[in-house]
């Protein structure tokens, strides 16, 4: 028989006492500083972790804003006037996109998407985005895409644009000037610095934007300023990978010129982004897990009394029952709905509203849409140091858009009904008749109302006006050709890849002393892959806080070396974090006044077809630089398989019309191309960039042919001629040009057919010009025919007719 005994359970200690005397410091702690308070908590998890106390670490924190009402500053600007503006920039920014589709079924436009953010960037127009710091660059905004009409609106009202620029919205390739649909820098280069509706590349680039503004610091190009980097971005624009993926870099980099501001409208195209949870919640784990400073703006100060006159919890505690999904349907409801399912949960909260109207009740207003909240908000974020901030603030999508507002189909809104024209001009107080508004007729007072006067000294003493791009005439001149005369003299059979060579170049111009501090060498990862030790040991590798380690090869002399004052952005295994660098340094030139100089070397396999918006957006952008997209052909790596066959990026290439694309054979036209592209981006100003494939084969560089200068840059030229009267025209491009050259030996030798050798630095460049020709030729039929260069060229080369002929 077994016998069972019974344990005492130790009696529990009450420490509740104990437990409010800590809770009653510590609130006189918060009271003082809040900061002291949360530096008091970080060390109390520090020591606990020392003594093994588990310290388990929430990355969310309550349904309501970060800042508590106690913690707020006083509004600083005067509330009627900014409204006022606020409301005409509306009005203008619907009657645009409504009107023309009024007049133009189709032509599409977006109107919800700036009604939910108009108070997220109106606040930051009227008292933080500077568009200067003294002599130095001010802040950079990367605006929301489909907001773009809000901006146009406010630029009509600062007197920027007239109402037929208005009128041409999403015709900008009239004959009179218009506007383009998204922020396009190509389509308007006068006012958009940055182009980001393509979703996710906007945020990824405002990262690695304000990374390089720090590179720029700390290699003393550009002086510090408070400069920020502000990016405004979509909560469903979150689902890109592009968007959260670096986030990262913001926090190891202690990037405190870096705020983002998502516009939590929790609506995408089709629906809720997450109707299910709650996506603030979801973005402040991620961003607080990733190091990044979270600010949330939530509730407007209307339910500030609400929560004070709540000493239960019971309406925070409503609020987190709740998903987006739900707050969706109550924002597209009346106040009667509100009232019943959401305070009618509950008989307690049910009194505490028993004093408001369903009128009140539906015009609670959500935290993005409260100046007061987010001038705090944004205060907060300039003032925080170490770090990135995020501002996670909760908005209505079509605000203020009746019957649209809040619902599924809001984001395809393009036009609205007479009815809901008439409540739109109602509510915001727009002076104009119906028949006007029906027909979406822009507004704007005259230049001394209160309203404008207002706005414009608001925008005169932060600065200017913004957005504006402005490009500077450039004091550059390019090397000339001899000074690459190491390179176009050949190899004396030293059997060298054009890679090597290409990295001999780059050292030599990284010790000039004129451009050499403008060069900015980028790879993700496989710097030793291209030979780059040598460069590596020469300039050093950026890293905001110096190298803080004794690497393992310092004993050595190319051993790996990283500075705060590096020039080698070593961005490790993302192609998208490098192509966000180059598109940073490739258009420094026009945002920061300094003209430099990026060459991105990577694997021509993971170029163009794994970043290819990326590489649009650049183009748009007007940059410039060079893709050197290494490792390229198929005769190279074979025993890596298909991932590293590259036989089309050229093809991809192509397709973008301000990329030059290359394929030299040898280093001299490598050179000849490197040193045109310096001087046609920089010293000429064009708005090109150059994409050059390098290979790693190691053979004989012979010396410049004399004369063929001309035809490298146009994209073919003679190389060797036949040693009799040719029949043939044998083509080349690469590394395959030297079994061109074996081909042209054996049809002598062995068949006696004689071939030129032709080396074809560039198809793209001769099919561009051809098209050119055949276009100017059909607009000019009464004038003498143009002849494409690949005719010229070739003149009356025998063969040259016969397919069968080139290689």
């Amino acid at each position: 028989m077994l016998m069972t005994m019974k344990l005492e359970t130790p009696a529990q200690i009450d420490f509740s006492a104990e437990v409010s005397e800590w809770i009653e410091a510590f609130d006189d702690v918060v009271a003082d500083d809040w900061q002291h308070g949360a530096e008091l908590l970080e060390t109390l998890r520090q020591r606990a972790r020392e003594a093994g106390v588990p310290t388990p670490s929430d990355v969310t924190t309550p349904y309501r804003n970060t800042i508590p009402k106690h913690d707020e500053v006083p509004y600083p600007g005067d509330r009627t006037l900014e409204k006022r503006v606020e409301s005409l920039i509306r009005w203008n920014a619907m009657a645009m996109v409504h009107g023309q589709n009024k007049k133009d079924a189709g032509i599409g436009g977006h109107i919800s998407t700036y009604s939910s953010l108009a108070t997220l960037i109106e606040v930051g127009f009227n008292h933080f985005f500077r568009a200067k710091y003294g002599e130095e660059p001010g802040d950079f905004i990367y605006f929301q895409g489909h907001a773009s009409p809000g901006v146009y609106a406010r630029a009509y009202l600062e007197g920027r644009f007239d109402d037929d620029r208005l009128k041409n919205f999403r015709h900008e390739l009239r004959d009179t000037p218009g506007l383009s649909s998204y922020p396009h820098p190509w389509l308007m280069p006068d006012f958009w610095r940055f182009p980001t509706v393509s979703m996710g590349i906007g945020p990824l680039n405002a990262i690695y934007q304000a990374r390089f503004m720090r590179y720029l610091e700390n290699r003393g190009l550009i002086k510090a300023t408070p400069r920020k980097i502000w990016a405004f971005v979509g909560d469903g624009e979150t689902d890109e990978v592009d968007t959260l993926g670096a986030i990262s870099l913001g926090s190891r980099e202690k990037l405190d010129n870096l705020i983002f501001v998502v516009n939590c409208n929790l609506q995408r195209l089709d629906g809720p982004v997450r109707g299910n949870k709650r996506i603030i919640d979801e973005l402040e784990g991620m961003f607080r897990g990733a190091g990044w400073n979270v600010i949330k703006v939530i509730w407007g100060s209307d339910w500030d009394a609400l929560f004070e006159r709540d000493h239960t919890g019971l309406l925070l505690r409503r609020m987190e029952e709740c998903v987006d999904g739900d707050f969706q349907t109550f924002k597209a409801k009346d106040g009667a709905y509100l009232r019943k399912e959401f305070f009618g949960k509950y008989p307690e909260l049910l009194a505490l509203v028993s004093d408001m109207t369903d009128e009140q009740l539906e015009r609670l207003h959500r935290g993005g849409h409260d100046p007061a909240k987010i001038y705090n908000a944004y205060k907060r974020a300039i003032e925080h140091k170490g770090g990135p901030t995020v501002i996670l603030a909760k908005t209505v999508k079509g605000y203020g858009m009746g019957s649209s507002q809040a619902r599924n189909a809001t984001h395809n809104e393009k036009k609205l009904a007479d009815a809901e024209l008439a409540a739109f001009v109602k509510r915001f107080d727009i002076p104009i008749p119906e028949e006007a508004a029906q027909h979406g007729t822009p507004y704007r007072p005259a230049q001394d109302a209160p309203e404008i006067v207002y706005m414009q000294e608001r925008r005169r003493e932060l600065g200017g006006h913004i957005p504006k791009r402005e490009v500077p005439k450039l004091d550059f001149t390019a090397p000339a050709l001899d000074y690459f005369g190491e390179w176009t003299a050949g190899s004396n059979n030293r059997a060298v890849s054009t890679t090597m060579g290409f990295v001999s170049i780059l050292r030599h111009l990284l010790k000039d002393p004129t451009i050499g501090k403008l060069i900015v060498p980028i790879v993700p990862d496989e710097g030793r892959t291209f030979g780059l030790e040598s460069v590596i040991r020469q300039v050093g590798i950026y890293a905001a806080e110096g190298q803080r380690y004794t690497p393992h090869d310092a004993d050595m002399l190319l051993y790996y070396r990283e500075a705060k004052d590096g020039q080698i952005l070593e961005e490790g295994i993302t192609e998208a974090g490098s192509m966000a660098s180059f598109t940073a340094a490739g258009t420094a030139y026009a945002n920061y006044k300094v003209p430099t100089i990026p060459f991105y070397m990577y694997y021509s396999m993971f170029g163009f077809q794994r970043i290819g918006d990326m590489v649009w957006a650049f183009a748009d952008s007007r940059g410039k630089g060079f893709l050197m997209g290494g490792t390229a052909g198929r005769t190279t790596m074979l025993g890596e398989g298909l991932q590293h066959q590259d036989g089309h990026s050229h093809i991809l290439a192509s397709t973008v019309p301000t990329c030059v694309t290359y394929d030299p054979a040898f280093v001299y036209e490598l050179a000849v191309v490197i040193q045109d592209g310096i001087r046609r981006m920089y010293e000429k100003g064009e708005d090109l960039f150059y994409y050059i494939t390098m290979y790693n084969e190691d053979y004989a560089m012979p010396a410049m042919p004399e004369g063929s200068a001309e035809g490298i840059l146009r994209g073919i030229y003679k190389l060797k001629p036949a040693a009799g009267e040719a029949t043939a025209q044998l083509f080349g491009s690469g590394p395959i040009l030297n079994e061109v050259l074996r081909a042209q030996e054996i049809l002598a030798t062995k068949y006696g057919v004689h071939a030129d050798v032709w080396s074809v630095t560039s198809y793209t460049e001769l099919r561009r010009d051809a098209l050119a020709v055949e276009r100017w030729n059909r607009l000019h039929p009464a004038e003498k025919e143009r002849v494409p260069y690949v005719l010229s060229a070739l003149g009356d080369e025998g063969g040259r007719s016969s397919p069968r002929a080139t290689t």
